[in-house]
């Protein structure tokens, strides 16, 4: 991975920077000539790029290798949420991304005998780090306040190859990732779909991905995100995140130090070993991250889908905290290649702007 030796990138819960082995894999494979969906050696050829990423990517998701539906990215891979009878609900978790939100629905919740409800939930939320754990089913069903739901989908783009996850033990019928989470490309993911579980096309047209996903696959994307995820994997068995970690903990401390008034979120909870969210109630998100930005930062404020917008944060508010320090937070999230020096210089940087904020402040 490579960066500009000017910036500092803190921000990858929103993008990981692009592994050597992602970049490497695109580059052979822009000279597969071939249409995957051909007969011949040159569309077997480019099959054959696809099937070894699906082994890829199946590795490290903890699947079988025909669970792996190749798609545009997570947010593509959740409308499976919008295929669901007449009538059922789809119930979301509160800490879930918004391309979950987008399908929340309770239509339906209000009859303890309808079926075909869906479950909606992030393993671990990008913005704040914290881990969710999985409900446990009752007789057979997945339970969602008074709500039972016959199907679980679960957003795993921030947990894999970051902390340990396998769909096979999780008990999902449906899990979704995006590449650029893993260090691979944007704009290619999948859609983990339990074997046996039928769906309709995600997109019609020719039939490819067994049916369930029509349009010529993104042969070069999907042999970026099979590298990456083989990596990612490679990187979280010799524990490359418990290093992060750690990293995680010394700024955290340092930030406290020099602030005693910074709130962290979940810090006493399981959370992402690369996480931090904190807020300092009344200095604005934003205005820390352009300020953070200009001192050669790059961090965020709310989701990344999000973190363009001047808004208090969702998930915040839904954990409890109020108007004023839901709009103040911000998340820094590191990386296998963060070092030491770059935390202690960004801790440097915050404290100096957060002085000068109390100054004007007081």
């Amino acid at each position: 991975m490579s960066l500009p030796a000017s910036r500092i990138y803190l921000d990858w819960n929103a993008t990981a920077p692009l592994r050597d082995a992602a970049r490497s894999a695109m580059l052979a494979a822009m000279d597969v000539a071939g249409n995957p969906s051909s007969v011949h050696a040159e569309g077997r050829a480019a099959r054959g790029v696809i099937e070894r990423a699906r082994a890829q990517v199946a590795a490290a998701v903890g699947c079988q290798r025909d669970e792996v539906v190749f798609t545009s990215g997570a947010t593509e891979a959740a409308m499976v949420l919008a295929q669901r009878p007449p009538g059922a609900a789809v119930c979301v978790d509160d800490l879930a991304h918004d391309a979950l939100w987008a399908h929340f629905d309770l239509t339906g919740a209000d009859d303890p005998q309808a079926r075909g409800h869906t479950l909606a939930m992030g393993v671990a939320c990008g913005e704040t780090g914290l881990l969710r754990p999985v409900p446990e089913r009752v007789d057979g069903r997945w339970p969602f306040g008074a709500v039972r739901c016959d199907r679980l989908l679960l957003d795993a783009t921030q947990a894999v190859g970051r902390v340990p996850f396998a769909f096979s033990w999780s008990g999902a019928e449906l899990a979704v990732l995006s590449a650029h989470k893993l260090g691979g490309p944007k704009g290619v993911g999948a859609l983990i779909l339990r074997d046996g579980l039928d769906i309709g096309a995600l997109a019609l047209g020719g039939g490819q991905e067994l049916g369930r996903r029509s349009g010529t696959e993104n042969v070069i994307g999907i042999a970026g995100f099979g590298a990456a995820a083989e990596a990612a994997l490679r990187d979280q068995e010799a524990g490359a995140w418990r290093r992060v970690e750690k990293l995680r903990n010394l700024l955290e401390k340092t930030l406290q130090d020099a602030a005693g008034d910074i709130i962290f979120v979940g810090r006493d909870q399981p959370r992402l070993p690369n996480t931090s969210c904190f807020a300092v109630p009344g200095w604005k998100g934003e205005t820390q991250v352009m300020q953070l930005d200009l001192a050669g930062y790059a961090i965020s404020a709310g989701s990344a889908c999000s973190s363009g917008k001047v808004k208090e944060s969702r998930v915040l508010r839904a954990l409890g905290h109020d108007g004023v320090t839901a709009a103040s937070a911000i998340r820094v999230s590191l990386g296998p290649v963060t070092t030491q020096d770059e935390i202690i210089g960004f801790a440097e940087a915050w404290t100096a702007h957060y002085r000068r904020w109390k100054a004007r402040a007081a």
